[in-house]
Order: structure tokens, then sequence, then C-alpha cells
């Protein structure tokens, strides 16, 4: 019962970072934001029992990375007045997108719920069989998604430092 509560409370707050990266304006708030998002994970890395998974989560994503990421935040111009806004102006188209999954995704699990008369042969969400089942099959994927993000920060400081030399 106590794991259920936590794996939705530490999804939750996975989902609430996660968002608030995509529509916060302040680099620093962003980062901030990144570093929730990935503690939440290793939470639900350790709830499904992948404790190592979850130890380099911490380690290494939220240690190295985002140590990383705060010095190139700091090489940033921070007297920039785009920074000025708190929130990005697609806050609003992005609240109702998101609202919009949330109610295709409810309407799907309320569809894939099973019937009550009949006997449920196994739980909608089963923890063990997931985590089996990601650790067997889709680790490789996990990883080469963290590759690409990764190379996806750099590209955007190069972008930056690229328009930086044009406007100086």
């Amino acid at each position: 019962m106590i794991e259920t509560v936590l794996l939705w409370l530490f999804a939750a707050t996975a989902l609430v970072a996660a968002v608030l990266m995509l529509v916060l304006r302040h680099p620093m708030r962003v980062a901030l934001a990144l570093t929730a998002t990935m503690l939440s994970l290793a939470g639900v890395y350790a709830l499904l029992g992948v404790h190592v998974i979850a130890v380099f989560q911490v380690l290494i994503y939220v240690g190295a990375v985002m140590v990383f990421m705060v010095y190139a935040i700091m090489l940033l111009d921070v007297r920039d007045r785009s920074f000025t806004r708190r929130f990005s102006r697609l806050l609003l188209p992005g609240i109702a997108a998101a609202l919009l999954f949330l109610a295709i995704l409810a309407h799907g699990l309320w569809r894939a719920l099973p019937e009550p008369s009949g006997a449920a042969s196994g739980t909608l969400f089963a923890l063990k069989r997931f985590s089996t089942e990601f650790l067997n099959e889709y680790w490789l994927h996990f990883e080469l998604v963290s590759v690409l993000l990764v190379a996806a920060v750099v590209a955007a400081l190069a972008v930056l430092e690229v328009g930086r030399r044009h406007r100086g």
C-alpha cells in the first residue's frame, strides 16, 4: 500500500517538475526542475526494485550532469531581458495540451480496467513485471535517450554561443 502511494507521489512530482521545465523561463529554475525530475525518477526506480539504477540516477545524472549544466547556465548572460518573465508565452497552450493528454490517458486507462463481474487474472500495474521487462528489453533505449538529451544540451549551448558571437 505504501509503495503504491509513494509511486504515485514520485510520478506526480516527476510530471509536475517536467512540466515546469517546459514553461519556466529562467535557466536556473529549469535546472532545478530537471533536478527534481531526476530525483523523482530515482525514487520510482528504487520502488521498482532496481536500486543500482536509482543510485546511478542520483550520482551520475543529478550529481555530475546537473553540476555541469549549472556551470553552463552560470556562463550564460543573466542580464538578458528574456529571463525577466517567469513563465513562457506557451504556458496556456501547454496546460491545455497537458489536460488533453491526461483526459486521453484517463479514458484509455478506464477502458483497460477489467470488468467488475469477472475475476481479474492480474493487476493493471504490475511493478515487478514492468521492472523486469524494462531492465531486460528497454535499458539500452533508456540510455540512448539520455545520451541524446546530453547532445541536445550541447547543441543548444553551441547555438547560444553562435548567436552571442553574431550579436557581439
